[in-house]
């Protein structure tokens, strides 16, 4: 079956990752084509606002018209909601839907009000939501009122990571990477109570009315290399997460990234992290709100060099094979097979 690909990060066919995942997909019964973004996308953490503007909306709905176009016979896969609206949206005036695919599908925030009802107007016609954790199955799928099986957990994915950079034992420190639902007031806490010295990579926004204690560098404008470069020197990877009920899933991102790099990981026990981290195994766990869980699992680790190794390795270990482009590949073609028998094809 012949899919037409969606992915706003994609905007040149020039580009390292113009393919996405579909050399990985396994056998010969898929092909695909590529429609690129019109411009390159803006890295979220210098965005304004976390709301997407009008003229986002505008490329969004060009890249959907040009993938709807470009299917003649097959499907169409997209990458972000956005994306998956826009060709929902098209779907209810096409005279045949086509099969859709909806691969990252992550809100942020489920919306009540007319919000909700514009996206379960406009998802309706998706034959699958590929979401990355579990409770994000049940959450989408009471909140757009859609059956329970349309939507398929697959963990996020994330290509080697070259390790260039070694732990900083001279100048050991802590570092935070990652913006969304972030819990910086009970990292603060503990840093602060601990005295150590730590980085806080994080849009400017979600830093904003928060008093920095002394110990924490928090560098704005750096590159996605400077951020994976910190990751690498740390002692500790931190991702401390804030539990909302209404948020789908954060984190896993800055998660899998560190996981990857083979890197020792406290993580906040929220928000999917449970699907990522197997605590004791290939990180820690620490209890939402909790000065006092994340106080001792920092020191747990600090002063541990054998226990941040053996995680750290395991987590390197356990990613590979569950979080890899690989991994992620076969997940896709086992859910393009579905789809493609489900639309007999």
């Amino acid at each position: 079956m012949h899919w037409t690909v969606a992915a706003p990060f994609i905007h040149s066919l020039e580009l390292p990752n113009s393919n996405w995942l579909t050399p990985y997909v396994p056998g010969d019964r898929h092909s695909f084509t590529i429609v690129p973004h019109s411009i390159p996308l803006q890295n979220w953490h210098d965005r304004r606002s976390a709301t997407t503007s009008f003229r986002e909306w505008v490329r969004y709905g060009q890249q959907a018209v040009n993938a709807v176009q470009q299917t003649q016979q097959g499907g169409v896969i997209v990458v972000f909601p956005q994306l998956a609206a826009a060709v929902g949206i098209l779907q209810q005036i096409a005279p045949q839907p086509l099969p859709v695919v909806a691969w990252l599908f992550n809100v942020g925030i489920c919306y009540g009000d007319w919000r909700r009802q514009i996206a379960q107007l406009s998802l309706r016609r998706i034959d699958r939501f590929v979401v990355h954790t579990e409770r994000e199955r049940h959450l989408y799928s009471e909140w757009l009122q859609l059956p329970i099986d349309r939507f398929e957990f697959v963990p996020y994915q994330v290509s080697e990571i070259p390790i260039t950079h070694s732990e900083n034992t001279t100048q050991p420190f802590l570092v935070a990477l990652g913006s969304a639902h972030r819990d910086f007031a009970t990292l603060f806490g503990a840093v602060d109570r601990l005295n150590l010295p730590t980085v806080v990579a994080s849009g400017a926004r979600s830093l904003e009315g928060f008093t920095i204690p002394a110990s924490v560098q928090t560098p704005f404008g750096i590159t996605k290399q400077d951020c994976l470069q910190l990751a690498q020197e740390a002692r500790i990877n931190i991702v401390p997460l804030l539990p909302n009920e209404a948020a789908t899933a954060a984190g896993q991102v800055t998660i899998v990234e560190a996981m990857r790099m083979k890197r020792a990981l406290i993580v906040t026990r929220c928000n999917g992290a449970e699907d990522y981290v197997q605590h004791g195994k290939t990180g820690l766990l620490v209890e939402p709100h909790s000065i006092e869980s994340l106080v001792e699992a920092i020191q747990l680790l600090w002063n541990d060099a054998d226990l941040r190794q053996r995680l750290g390795d395991a987590a390197g270990e356990y990613a590979a094979a569950h979080f890899s482009d690989e991994a992620a590949g076969r997940s896709l073609g086992r859910i393009l097979d579905k789809v493609a028998d489900q639309a007999g094809f």
